[in-house]
């Protein structure tokens, strides 16, 4: 099955022009990965496309020495090394396939019968990709931080560090994470994004990939792992929220809301904890106090910016709300009744005295 692209006309465009690329990119970049797809089948480019497909830089270890705790010895273990980014290149191209697959048919399912404005429908579709990266990740996490025991045995987080031999999953973990962040570079131009959504996208890609990449290369992917769990699980609730909101299902989207603003208070700091708890006290016997100190000020600080982030929208949102002042509505204006018979006109004054004058001589016969 075909996989189409965002289509915004029925007319088609010259080949290779940038509307064509823009309507067709998800077909392109998925016939750029067919080719090292299909160069696994062939003997001669089977060696070069396995580097860009399969996990590379596995380890041998002699049969009588034990693997690093918490792994087995029929486990196979993999190393960080520079064919990683053949592996994190391919997978980039297939986040953007599958981006537009989730755009296709799953959001835009939904958005058609909303009919929402632009800026709604930009936003909409935002918050869904986020939400389902959120849910993968998060899932995804939880699922090796249960199988490899960290929070049972919290000291495998620190214990032997450096940590240069990890899991398939684990290692297939941090590839994703830094392939589907550089795949929102691409986005930017796929989307149409205006000027300053391009650089509100690329700053967070940035910060994300920069973030994962450093934690990868300095064996801190057990720690990662636990930290990206607690900072999507927020993320989850937020863009549900955000969903509900842009769908107008008010009520849903303020219960949403609040649960998902407690839930990132608390994750901010765990987060804290946590590192302070692994870098200033687990890792004192393994690492320098360089790199400890480093660590934990980074940590600190990216939760501390988050935080502050956090408040200074939530402010701006309060003062926004009650600078509002709804004015009581203008009732009509009522006629004053003349209290007095001086107070009318005089030709008004003779006519009332006529009919006062009339009147009791209506009643005294």
């Amino acid at each position: 099955m075909a996989v189409k692209g965002r289509r915004t006309n029925s007319k088609n465009p010259p080949i290779l022009s940038h509307e064509f690329i823009i309507q067709n990119h998800a077909d392109i970049v998925a016939c750029i990965a067919m080719v090292f797809v299909i160069g696994l089948i062939f003997q001669v480019s089977a060696p070069i496309a396995s580097i860009f497909i399969a996990v590379q830089h596995n380890t041998t270890r002699n049969a009588t020495a034990p693997p690093p705790p918490p792994y087995y010895f029929d486990e196979q273990l993999y190393t960080v090394g520079w064919k990683d980014s053949c592996c994190v290149f391919f997978y980039t191209l297939i986040a953007v396939v599958i981006h537009a697959l989730v755009q296709e048919y799953v959001l835009d399912r939904f958005t058609r019968k909303l009919h929402l404005s632009k800026i709604k429908h930009s936003k909409f579709n935002d918050a869904g990709q986020l939400l389902a990266f959120s849910l993968i990740t998060t899932l995804w996490g939880t699922h090796i931080v249960q199988r490899e025991n960290y929070l049972s045995q919290i000291s495998l987080l620190w214990d032997g560090f450096p940590h240069m031999e990890m899991s398939f999953v684990l290692k297939f973990f941090m590839l994703i994470q830094l392939s589907y962040w550089l795949h929102w570079i691409p986005e930017v131009y796929f989307l149409r994004m205006k000027k300053e959504e391009i650089m509100q996208k690329l700053t967070m890609a940035s910060i994300y990939t920069s973030v994962v990449a450093v934690a990868y290369v300095a064996n801190l992917s057990r720690v990662s792992v636990v930290l990206l769990v607690l900072h999507f699980i927020p993320e989850i609730l937020l863009n549900f929220a955000r969903l509900f909101h842009f769908a107008e299902k008010i009520n849903t989207s303020v219960w949403l809301f609040r649960l998902g603003n407690s839930v990132f208070i608390v994750a901010r700091f765990l987060s804290v904890i946590f590192a302070v708890l692994t870098f200033w006290f687990g890792l004192e016997p393994f690492a320098s106090q360089v790199l400890r100190t480093v660590g934990l000020a980074f940590i600190c600080g990216i939760q501390s910016y988050m935080l502050f982030q956090f408040c200074i929208f939530h402010v701006k949102r309060l003062r926004a709300h009650s600078a509002v002042v709804v004015a009581p509505p203008k009732s009509p204006k009522k006629v004053k009744k003349p209290k007095d018979l001086s107070d009318l006109p005089e030709v008004d004054q003779n006519t009332r005295k006529q009919a006062a004058t009339a009147l009791k001589q209506k009643k005294l016969k």
